[in-house]
Protein backbone atom coordinates (compact mmCIF):
# COMPACT_ATOMS: atom_id res chain seq x y z
CA UNK A 1 0.00 0.00 0.00
CA UNK A 2 1.22 3.64 -0.62
CA UNK A 3 2.19 6.25 2.09
CA UNK A 4 -0.74 8.28 0.90
CA UNK A 5 -3.02 5.59 1.10
CA UNK A 6 -1.48 4.30 4.24
CA UNK A 7 -2.35 8.01 5.91
CA UNK A 8 -5.93 7.89 4.26
CA UNK A 9 -6.43 4.21 5.83
CA UNK A 10 -5.02 5.19 9.12
CA UNK A 11 -6.89 8.76 9.20
CA UNK A 12 -10.00 7.10 8.91
CA UNK A 13 -9.66 4.73 11.36
CA UNK A 14 -9.32 7.21 14.09
CA UNK A 15 -12.02 8.72 12.93
CA UNK A 16 -14.24 5.85 12.93
CA UNK A 17 -13.01 3.21 15.62
CA UNK A 18 -15.50 4.74 18.41
CA UNK A 19 -18.24 4.22 16.46
CA UNK A 20 -17.53 1.20 15.16
CA UNK A 21 -16.71 -0.41 18.90
CA UNK A 22 -19.47 1.37 20.22
CA UNK A 23 -21.74 -0.43 17.12
CA UNK A 24 -19.88 -3.86 17.55
CA UNK A 25 -20.49 -4.15 21.20
CA UNK A 26 -25.21 -3.19 20.80
CA UNK A 27 -24.53 -6.07 18.24
CA UNK A 28 -22.79 -9.04 20.37
CA UNK A 29 -23.38 -7.08 23.91
CA UNK A 30 -19.54 -8.02 25.11
CA UNK A 31 -16.67 -5.50 25.18
CA UNK A 32 -14.07 -8.22 24.13
CA UNK A 33 -16.05 -9.30 21.27
CA UNK A 34 -16.89 -5.90 20.27
CA UNK A 35 -13.38 -5.31 20.23
CA UNK A 36 -12.29 -8.23 18.07
CA UNK A 37 -14.99 -7.85 15.52
CA UNK A 38 -13.64 -4.00 15.13
CA UNK A 39 -9.75 -5.56 14.74
CA UNK A 40 -11.63 -7.83 12.40
CA UNK A 41 -12.90 -5.59 10.50
CA UNK A 42 -10.52 -3.20 10.18
CA UNK A 43 -8.11 -5.57 9.11
CA UNK A 44 -9.99 -6.47 6.33
CA UNK A 45 -10.49 -2.96 5.36
CA UNK A 46 -6.67 -2.85 4.88
CA UNK A 47 -6.49 -5.64 3.30
CA UNK A 48 -9.29 -4.06 0.42
CA UNK A 49 -8.57 -0.41 1.78
CA UNK A 50 -8.00 0.50 -2.87
CA UNK A 51 -11.28 -1.16 -3.50
CA UNK A 52 -13.25 0.31 -0.16
CA UNK A 53 -12.63 3.89 -0.83
CA UNK A 54 -14.00 3.56 -3.88
CA UNK A 55 -17.03 2.44 -2.80
CA UNK A 56 -20.03 4.77 -3.16
CA UNK A 57 -20.48 4.96 0.57
CA UNK A 58 -17.13 3.93 2.59
CA UNK A 59 -19.19 4.17 6.05
CA UNK A 60 -22.07 1.48 4.36
CA UNK A 61 -19.56 -0.57 3.65
CA UNK A 62 -17.58 -1.05 6.57
CA UNK A 63 -20.88 -1.24 8.33
CA UNK A 64 -21.69 -4.50 6.24
CA UNK A 65 -18.33 -6.03 7.05
CA UNK A 66 -18.91 -5.56 10.64
CA UNK A 67 -21.87 -6.88 10.38
CA UNK A 68 -21.48 -10.22 8.57
CA UNK A 69 -17.97 -10.58 10.29
CA UNK A 70 -20.33 -10.51 13.52
CA UNK A 71 -23.06 -13.19 12.18
CA UNK A 72 -20.00 -15.09 10.90
CA UNK A 73 -18.83 -15.06 14.73
CA UNK A 74 -22.14 -16.24 15.58
CA UNK A 75 -22.16 -19.05 13.54
CA UNK A 76 -19.07 -20.56 14.50
CA UNK A 77 -19.93 -23.74 16.70
CA UNK A 78 -16.94 -23.53 19.33
CA UNK A 79 -17.77 -20.10 20.47
CA UNK A 80 -19.21 -20.22 23.56
CA UNK A 81 -20.50 -17.60 26.56
CA UNK A 82 -18.79 -17.88 29.60
CA UNK A 83 -20.45 -16.39 32.31
CA UNK A 84 -18.24 -14.68 35.49
CA UNK A 85 -18.47 -15.33 39.07
CA UNK A 86 -17.19 -11.60 39.83
CA UNK A 87 -18.60 -8.84 36.85
CA UNK A 88 -16.60 -5.68 37.12
CA UNK A 89 -18.17 -2.19 37.59
CA UNK A 90 -18.46 -0.18 34.53
CA UNK A 91 -19.14 3.37 34.36
CA UNK A 92 -22.78 4.74 33.29
CA UNK A 93 -23.74 7.89 31.57
CA UNK A 94 -25.26 10.72 33.01
CA UNK A 95 -28.32 10.78 33.17
CA UNK A 96 -29.08 6.83 32.26
CA UNK A 97 -31.22 5.06 34.74
CA UNK A 98 -28.73 1.57 34.87
CA UNK A 99 -31.93 -0.44 35.55
CA UNK A 100 -33.64 0.96 32.57
CA UNK A 101 -30.74 0.47 30.34
CA UNK A 102 -30.10 -3.09 31.31
CA UNK A 103 -33.35 -3.92 30.67
CA UNK A 104 -32.86 -2.78 27.26
CA UNK A 105 -29.87 -4.53 26.15
CA UNK A 106 -31.38 -7.69 27.88
CA UNK A 107 -34.34 -7.57 25.23
CA UNK A 108 -32.33 -6.67 22.38
CA UNK A 109 -29.83 -9.49 23.36
CA UNK A 110 -33.10 -12.16 23.46
CA UNK A 111 -33.70 -10.94 19.68
CA UNK A 112 -32.05 -13.61 17.06
CA UNK A 113 -28.90 -12.08 15.46
CA UNK A 114 -30.47 -11.02 12.36
CA UNK A 115 -33.04 -9.60 13.84
CA UNK A 116 -30.99 -7.44 16.16
CA UNK A 117 -28.56 -6.75 13.48
CA UNK A 118 -31.76 -5.18 11.55
CA UNK A 119 -32.94 -3.41 14.59
CA UNK A 120 -29.69 -1.75 15.43
CA UNK A 121 -29.19 -0.93 12.02
CA UNK A 122 -32.66 1.02 12.05
CA UNK A 123 -32.96 2.37 14.55
CA UNK A 124 -29.55 2.88 16.80
CA UNK A 125 -27.31 3.59 13.41
CA UNK A 126 -30.70 5.55 11.68
CA UNK A 127 -29.70 3.86 8.39
CA UNK A 128 -32.46 3.50 5.60
CA UNK A 129 -34.37 -0.03 4.72
CA UNK A 130 -31.97 -0.05 1.73
CA UNK A 131 -28.91 0.38 3.43
CA UNK A 132 -29.78 -2.37 6.14
CA UNK A 133 -30.74 -4.41 3.60
CA UNK A 134 -27.27 -3.88 1.70
CA UNK A 135 -25.18 -4.47 4.79
CA UNK A 136 -26.97 -7.83 5.72
CA UNK A 137 -26.64 -8.82 1.89
CA UNK A 138 -30.93 -9.00 2.23
CA UNK A 139 -34.20 -7.64 0.25
CA UNK A 140 -35.56 -4.48 1.56
CA UNK A 141 -38.55 -6.73 2.45
CA UNK A 142 -36.28 -9.08 4.56
CA UNK A 143 -35.24 -6.12 6.54
CA UNK A 144 -38.73 -4.81 7.42
CA UNK A 145 -39.68 -8.29 8.16
CA UNK A 146 -36.92 -8.71 10.18
CA UNK A 147 -37.65 -5.01 11.86
CA UNK A 148 -41.39 -5.64 12.50
CA UNK A 149 -40.98 -8.80 13.60
CA UNK A 150 -37.91 -7.45 16.09
CA UNK A 151 -40.12 -4.88 17.54
CA UNK A 152 -43.10 -7.36 17.86
CA UNK A 153 -40.64 -9.59 19.82
CA UNK A 154 -39.39 -6.16 22.31
CA UNK A 155 -42.79 -5.48 22.84
CA UNK A 156 -44.07 -8.85 23.58
CA UNK A 157 -41.10 -8.53 26.14
CA UNK A 158 -42.02 -5.40 27.61
CA UNK A 159 -45.43 -6.61 28.49
CA UNK A 160 -44.36 -9.53 30.00
CA UNK A 161 -41.89 -7.53 32.67
CA UNK A 162 -44.25 -4.85 33.14
CA UNK A 163 -47.12 -6.95 33.83
CA UNK A 164 -47.51 -7.85 37.24
CA UNK A 165 -47.94 -11.74 38.18
CA UNK A 166 -51.59 -12.74 39.37
CA UNK A 167 -49.74 -14.23 42.52
CA UNK A 168 -48.84 -10.17 43.49
CA UNK A 169 -52.48 -9.15 43.78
Amino acid sequence: MKRADEDEFRNYVVTNIDRLRRGAYALCQEWHTADDLVAVTFGRLYRYWSHAREASNLDGYVWKVLVRTWLDERRRRWRRVEYLEDVPDLPVEEGTDPAERMSLLGILAALSPRRRAAVYLRFYFDLSVSETAEILGCSTGTVKSLTARGLEAMRNRVAALSTPDKGDL
